[in-house]
């Protein structure tokens, strides 16, 4: 694969194109919850195929050390994780790689919800 092929790179153009079109319409200084809510219904207006807080297990033998929730998978290729924050922090990184890695997923995007709109970042595992 080429440096410039990107992963999924339509898909995410969309999706974070979605993100944008969200928060022009309900903009900022709301709770997390309420951005997804508003993304869901942008997915959901477009017909794209998601699920919303899905459980994602942490296995390690014959058993399940762990789990945790991801914020959206979309047509289960691609995590998106919300966040509203002023930067991209390495615990927002981190754990986005862990849901990648958590299920075997190659793509996850943080959506950054600042005062001055939508940032995002890629994410592969």
């Amino acid at each position: 694969m080429n440096i410039v092929d990107l992963i999924y790179k339509e898909e995410c153009y969309q999706l974070v194109g979605l993100a944008y079109e969200m928060f022009n319409k309900l903009g900022y200084g709301y709770q997390e919850k309420y951005y997804h809510r508003a993304y869901a219904a942008e997915l959901a207006a477009q017909n794209i195929a998601f699920k919303r807080e899905l459980l994602a297990r942490i296995k390690y033998g014959n058993g399940i050390i762990g789990r945790y929730f991801m914020d959206f998978m979309i047509d289960n290729k691609i995590v998106i994780e919300f966040k509203v924050a002023d930067d991209f922090y390495l615990k927002h990184i981190n754990q986005v790689l862990a849901y990648l890695k958590a299920t075997s997923l190659k793509l996850g995007v943080i959506m950054l919800v600042t005062k001055k709109g939508i940032q995002y970042r890629r994410i592969v595992n």
